[in-house]
């Protein structure tokens, strides 16, 4: 992909699929309108010298798919190639015509197992995919690793590849990842006689 001309919108769902197509396109057309799935992704983009002209009122695929206005023209959708239908399945069922591009590819690590000397406290699962990687290649984790997932969709992946989830981020981003892996981690001191 080297041109965007000729869309009326571009919607993207991850900071990776903004670099990939800040790489390989130089200019954004000035009338191509970029919605971005959440508040990560539109910092991704608007480092990238992009106007972005919606972000969700929820940071999901789902949320950005319902709040798009309706167009005539075609929206390009540059993804991973594990990306899961939402965007595209609910935008065409609203009959929009969708340009769904595969922009760059999800490779694993490998099939190794991963022995680490002491467990971690917790591992952080950003994706579907990582969730999997997790799942194949440090199980069985120990029940005392705390499992953190960055949001709803992200948890489901996980429990439905074998792990327990054990706190999902209040929002879609890295700080709201890192909070709860504190809140995780740090126990709550019991209230103390005489204080508040």
């Amino acid at each position: 992909m080297t041109d965007a001309s000729g869309y009326a919108w571009m919607v993207v769902t991850s900071a990776t699929a903004v670099s990939v197509v800040a790489e390989r396109v130089a200019c954004l057309p000035s009338d191509l309108r970029v919605a971005a799935v959440g508040e990560p992704t539109a910092r991704a983009a608007r480092a990238a010298g992009w106007v972005v002209d919606l972000v969700p009122s929820e940071s999901s695929g789902a949320a950005l798919a319902r709040e798009l206005p309706d167009t005539s023209g075609t929206v390009l959708f540059p993804r991973s190639d594990l990306a899961a239908p939402t965007v595209v399945d609910a935008l065409r069922a609203r009959g929009i015509d969708v340009d769904d591009v595969v922009a760059y590819r999800t490779v694993g690590t490998g099939d190794e197992p991963v022995v680490l000397d002491s467990p971690p406290a917790a591992v952080l699962v950003t994706s579907g995919s990582v969730a999997r990687e997790i799942a194949g290649r440090l199980s069985p984790l120990d029940p005392r690793t705390a499992v953190v997932c960055i949001g709803p969709g992200t948890a489901a992946e996980a429990r439905a590849a074998g792990l327990s989830v054990h706190a999902v981020a209040r929002s879609r981003s890295a700080e709201a990842l890192l909070d709860a892996v504190v809140e995780t981690l740090t126990p709550t001191a019991p209230e103390q006689e005489g204080t508040p």
